[in-house]
């Protein structure tokens, strides 16, 4: 079982899905913190990230504290935009 955090911006993606549908990555969440293990996001980035249909979650872990970093969660053109995002820092 891991601890999840939140990045504080990580749910400015997310806000913007409709209430029905935020219910499926949170259902991943739970799967996440349950020790789900997670593809590595390539691009060299630190991330990990899980896919819910169109939808993504971006995350950071550290095995040592068993904590994930929760990071982005929104859909797939969203997502384009984060990434690009985090290419650019």
């Amino acid at each position: 079982m891991h601890v999840l955090l939140y990045d504080e911006k990580w749910d400015l993606y997310f806000q913007d899905l409709s209430p029905d549908i935020q219910a499926r990555p949170l259902k991943k969440l739970d799967r996440i913190r349950e020790g789900l293990p997670g593809r590595h996001l390539r691009h060299g980035l630190p991330f990990f990230v899980e896919e819910v249909g169109q939808y993504r979650i971006c995350y950071t872990q550290d095995e040592a504290s068993r904590t994930r970093k929760i990071y982005f969660a929104g859909d797939h053109k969203q997502y384009g935009r984060w990434l690009r995002e985090k290419q650019v820092e």
